[in-house]
């Protein structure tokens, strides 16, 4: 990859992230001959589209799914079933709306936990006390064993 397109690419990225609620530079709603190409772009971008994105070659490794992830896949299936959220549901709230940093900080089962944990407490199915105190009793059981 040439030193320009990765220049190019790291300006995009800087760019996104001042556009990043957490990093935001006021825009007072700009009109649209005051946005360019590169601002509709970084505007439009979402976290989890990156196809055709340039990046640094990565070496490719076939992996087994760990037990964690296994089950995971399984429960979220199980509240597909049970009708606590369709797949449409799951993937708008785990890929699109979790923003960059969790997208790309977060394994990609740990991203289904995340939003597995925040639709039941969204739709009540627990509250976040609830699921808090779960989660504690789990810890110390699997710290006993």
């Amino acid at each position: 990859m040439s030193s320009s397109t990765r220049q190019k690419v790291m300006r995009h990225l800087d760019l996104v992230g001042q556009l990043q609620p957490a990093l935001h530079q006021p825009q007072h709603a700009p009109y649209p001959d005051h946005v360019d190409n590169e601002h509709y772009r970084a505007y439009t971008r979402s976290a989890h589209d990156v196809g055709g994105e340039p990046d640094v070659p990565i070496q490719y490794e076939e992996k087994e799914e760990e037990i964690w992830e296994l089950n995971t896949f399984a429960t979220c299936e199980c509240l597909a079933w049970r009708g606590v959220w369709n797949a449409e549901e799951r993937r708008r709230r785990q890929n699109v709306d979790v923003g960059q940093t969790i997208y790309l900080g977060l394994p990609y089962y740990g991203r289904w936990l995340m939003t597995a944990a925040l639709i039941m407490v969204d739709k009540q199915f627990c509250t976040l006390t609830e699921l808090v105190n779960k989660i504690d009793e789990v810890k110390k059981r699997h710290d006993n064993q």
